[in-house]
């Protein structure tokens, strides 16, 4: 219910009248915030004269945890930052890692990370889109948008064993290969992917109701996207054109450079967002095709020599070396020994720009763990965004921005 406030309101926005103005609480439960996200907003009517986002209904301390854990015990922990891709974290944070000791990944791990990724960005994307136009009152593409991701879903608990937070990268590699099902598994959604990206196109590009629900709603000027340091889908709708995978190529983006393309807008509404992230979804589903055509033999950890990774069970199990390098990694808490400095890595995940900032003191775990989760970059955004808008556009420039609210509360 929203509750009739005094002059202290009114002292905050310039201009505006106490006797007609409301603060209502959007959330933190309400249907149309998915998560634990909570708006106070100021009202004149139904115009939205201030909107302050009130963050901390999911607090987890994951930059805390990244100081006991170590580097391999930590991938749980990213897991649960953005549950919507949880393995695009693990790749991002193994990423940094990998760059703070100096691992050079074979190249099997890096086009199988690669794959990973992709399918990890189209998942998000179509939970972003599917449930922007719920919310808007387009139930079907919802469901169409699910049904895809179930498959995506399938491949990943056939990878790594588990379905929602696979855990699935290590210091130097994976916990273990992809099979035969897996590459039959991938193959089939490549076939089958064009055809629903194709039903939620034509449900949702002229839809006259959610093009007015979305057309000119939150729009997001370029110079505004550079100065908050917007990234991603939310930064390209704005056109500006900055995608990690292009200009600080990783894993095995330099090799597929020619498969894929960076995808920009130039609205910067709800619409534009939306219309990038289903550009973004076609180019992810060329570089998984490939991909998966182009998946060199070989393994998928760096060899067993630099006392890094963890064996896989066969080693540990029938060689003496593989066992002793498996017993000094996890008995007595004894860790790798890490360069004795700071590194920063990013990969661009479905949101835009995952980084973390690791301090090492040369141990096996990180003296601070720091993370740039493009969900708080762009919450904080919200209230530039929705000025002047009606209660009835929260829904739909929350869903344009796809808030992850564990990422929040770090």
């Amino acid at each position: 219910m929203p509750l009739q406030t005094a002059t202290p309101v009114a002292e905050d926005v310039a201009g505006a009248d106490a006797e007609f103005l409301y603060t209502l609480n959007f959330g933190p439960q309400h249907p149309a915030t998915h998560t634990t996200l909570r708006l106070i907003l100021t009202l004149d009517g139904e115009t939205i004269v201030k909107a302050v986002p009130d963050i901390g209904y999911l607090h987890s301390g994951f930059e805390k945890l990244g100081e006991d854990l170590d580097f391999n015990q930590y991938v749980t922990i990213v897991d649960r930052m953005n549950y919507i891709s949880p393995v695009a974290n693990e790749i991002a944070w193994h990423h940094t890692v990998e760059k703070l000791i100096g691992i050079e990944i074979t190249p099997r791990c890096k086009y199988v990370r690669t794959i990973l990724a992709e399918l990890a960005r189209i998942s998000d994307h179509l939970l972003c889109v599917g449930a922007a136009a719920l919310d808007l009152g387009a139930l079907t593409a919802f469901l169409y948008a699910f049904n895809a991701r179930e498959k995506v879903y399938n491949i990943i608990e056939a990878t790594a064993g588990q379905r929602f937070h696979p855990s699935y990268t290590r210091v130097g590699g994976l916990s273990a290969d992809i099979s035969d099902e897996v590459v039959a598994l991938i193959r089939d959604f490549v076939k089958t992917f064009p055809k629903v990206h194709g039903d939620i196109v034509r449900l949702l590009n002229r839809n006259r109701i959610f093009i007015d629900r979305t057309k000119g709603i939150g729009v997001l000027s370029k110079e505004d996207a550079i100065s908050y340091s917007a990234s991603g889908p939310v930064a390209r709708a704005s056109g500006v054109v900055r995608d990690l995978r292009k200009d600080e190529p990783y894993l095995a983006y330099k090799e597929l450079a020619s498969a894929f393309k960076v995808v920009c807008g130039k609205g910067g509404d709800c619409y534009n967002r939306y219309l990038v992230r289903m550009g973004e979804m076609l180019e992810s589903w060329k570089i998984i095709a490939a991909a998966v055509e182009s998946l060199p033999t070989g393994p998928v950890n760096v060899d067993l020599n630099d006392k890094l990774t963890i064996p896989d069970k066969n080693a540990t199990y029938r060689s003496i070396e593989g066992l002793i390098q498996h017993f000094e990694l996890f008995m007595w808490n004894r860790r790798w020994e890490t360069p004795v400095e700071e590194v920063y890595g990013a990969n661009e995940t479905a949101n835009g720009e995952l980084g973390f900032y690791v301090v090492a003191d040369g141990s096996g775990t990180a003296f601070r763990a720091r993370t740039r989760p493009p969900s708080f970059i762009h919450f904080a955004m919200f209230p530039l965004m929705m000025e002047g808008h009606q209660i009835s556009d929260v829904p739909a420039v929350l869903g344009s921005l796809n808030i992850i609210a564990a990422e929040l509360d770090r």
